[in-house]
């Protein structure tokens, strides 16, 4: 079992940058796959990025491509999202997720075992 608590949320200006976090219990979390998801208002949620165990692979949603960046930091059972030149659109409520499963750029909710709350990141123009 896995649980995912996600922080860093806020209210940010639009062109600005916020950096999300989501910590992992367990200590087993480098055998994970992670991806964050985001779910505007209205709207379903939708894939936004996501990284292998060790790193080394990345995948993500055409609309945050140089953008948004993922990352983790194992030793810390961490998993990052960095948002840089954020827009309005941006403005949603940001999950993380663990798979179990070996890479496969994973991009569908289904793919994934634990998610956490979220956490609400709201970009003013």
């Amino acid at each position: 079992q896995v649980q995912l608590v996600e922080s860093g949320g806020g209210l940010v200006q639009a062109g600005g940058s916020l950096r999300v976090s989501c910590v992992a219990s367990g200590r087993t979390f480098s055998s994970y796959v992670m991806g964050w998801f985001r779910q505007a208002p209205g709207k379903e949620r939708e894939f936004v990025a996501a990284i292998s165990w060790t790193g080394g692979n990345t995948h993500y949603a055409d609309s945050v491509k140089g953008r948004i960046t993922i990352s983790r930091d194992n030793a810390r059972n961490t998993v990052y999202l960095q948002m840089d030149s954020l827009k309005p659109e941006d403005t949603a409520v940001y999950y993380c997720a663990a798979d179990r499963s070996g890479w496969g750029r994973q991009i569908y909710e289904y793919q994934y075992d634990y998610w956490g709350q979220g956490t609400h990141v709201t970009v003013s123009s």
